[in-house]
């Protein structure tokens, strides 16, 4: 077996000739993972179930299942979203306008592949398939290391998109997937300075901050995802209701769930109650603030604690604030950088949100779950950055490539 800095060296020495690739040959690879896919959705299922009886074995919380399984139709989504890829604009070598300096020179940017990029992840095994589709349309060579709970959907997804990239002309060193292991192999692979050239940590935060504290590489933070949605006194409360049950209820372990309500005080009386009874049909538990239990006497009492958790389950943490500038400094205080929304029927309200909340996906009159690279028009995402350097959000193609400055001129010398 390869050892992972001969993975990466393998990685690096098919960075130019991926780099330098047309569309054309990109896309046709990216429609032949997509056609296996489809073509081997039996093996993938296969293969899927022995990782999610092991994961109950284990004692994986449901939510993490959620994200472990891959089924049908979760295998007819995924080829769907590489599908969406294809059809992208490739950045590589794209060129913003040039700009005639004074000397008569020419001058302006063309983007470029990162390099080998460095993905390590857990549970999600359609982000193999993701990643790799993204990192191949881009230019870049990827090494995708993923979790031990999602070891052999993940292996039948490697060799997938290996054959498919052989059948196309390409090397499959392009791709390639990193066995699981111990957090000694996540550290010599985020310490492969002059091989790796991004790391990309996906999953919970013990796995981030490991990554983030152990990298000698740049990495791609996004440490939690807490995410809040405030109801704006004068709020429609059919609206409240569905924003609350789909950002909570739906999808709880992923990290664009709700996890905090705030309510405008002005207002809790009537919109709180029938937006808890929602929550509560649907299996959640409230933990609120005094003034909101006594609006919802099933709510039990939070602690300073639930401000500013990330649950993954259904639990809200509910919060009745004086107004929208309570309902800022909350967030400004206890957010994560990651998912923020209003529901308001105030253009004025509306606006501040936007102009003062600091999020990666700021959102007025729609649910968190939003906040995903295929619903925002990337096709899919590597993942989402809540830091600002060098993306903010979900990162498709463009957040996959740098900038370089080219000069054009016509025998200038600057003397």
């Amino acid at each position: 077996m390869s050892t992972i800095r001969e993975q990466a060296e393998r990685a690096k020495a098919a960075k130019p000739k991926l780099a330098a690739l047309e569309r054309a040959q990109k896309d046709k690879a990216l429609g032949a993972v997509a056609a296996l896919l489809r073509a081997r959705t039996a093996d993938i299922q296969r293969e899927n179930e022995l990782d999610l009886a092991a994961g109950r074995t284990a004692g994986l919380a449901p939510a993490m299942l959620d994200r472990l399984r891959m089924d049908q139709k979760g295998v007819e989504a995924t080829a769907r979203a590489v599908e969406h890829v294809i059809t992208l604009p490739d950045p590589v070598g794209s060129r913003g306008p040039m700009q005639r300096m004074r000397s008569g020179i020419q001058v302006g940017r063309q983007r470029l592949p990162l390099g080998v990029v460095a993905i390590v992840y857990e549970s999600r095994p359609n982000v193999t398939v993701d990643a790799a589709s993204l990192c191949l349309k881009s230019g870049n060579t990827c090494l995708l290391r993923g979790g031990k709970e999602a070891a052999h959907t993940n292996r039948v997804l490697g060799s997938i998109i290996g054959e498919a990239l052989a059948e196309s002309g390409v090397s499959p060193d392009a791709v390639q997937i990193i066995p699981p292991g111990d957090r000694d192999g996540v550290r010599e692979l985020v310490s492969l300075t002059g091989l790796v050239d991004l790391a990309i940590p996906r999953g919970g935060e013990g796995l981030i901050r490991f990554v983030v504290e152990h990298a000698r590489v740049p990495v791609v933070q996004h440490f939690l995802g807490v995410c809040h949605l405030f109801l704006d006194e004068g709020a429609n409360v059919e609206m409240a209701r569905a924003l609350a049950v789909d950002g909570k209820a739906r999808r709880p372990g992923v990290c664009n769930a709700l996890e905090c309500l705030l309510v405008h005080a002005a207002d809790a009386a009537r919109l709180l109650p029938p937006v808890a009874r929602a929550l509560l049909d649907e299996g959640v538990e409230l933990r609120g603030c005094p003034r909101t239990r006594e609006l919802v006497p099933e709510a039990k009492a939070a602690t300073d604690a639930d401000w500013g958790t990330e649950y993954l389950a259904k639990i809200m943490a509910v919060r009745v604030v004086d107004d929208l500038d309570g309902a800022l400094a909350h967030v400004g205080r206890y957010g994560s950088n990651h998912s923020e929304a209003i529901c308001t029927e105030k253009l004025a309200s509306s606006e501040r949100w936007l102009r003062e909340v600091d999020a990666s996906c700021v959102l007025v009159n729609a649910s968190t779950r939003f906040n995903d690279g295929g619903e925002l028009g990337l096709g899919a995402e590597i993942g989402i950055s809540t830091t600002k350097l060098h993306a903010y959000g979900p990162m498709g193609l463009e957040s996959l490539t740098a900038e370089k400055w080219v000069v054009i001129g016509g025998g200038q010398i600057r003397g």
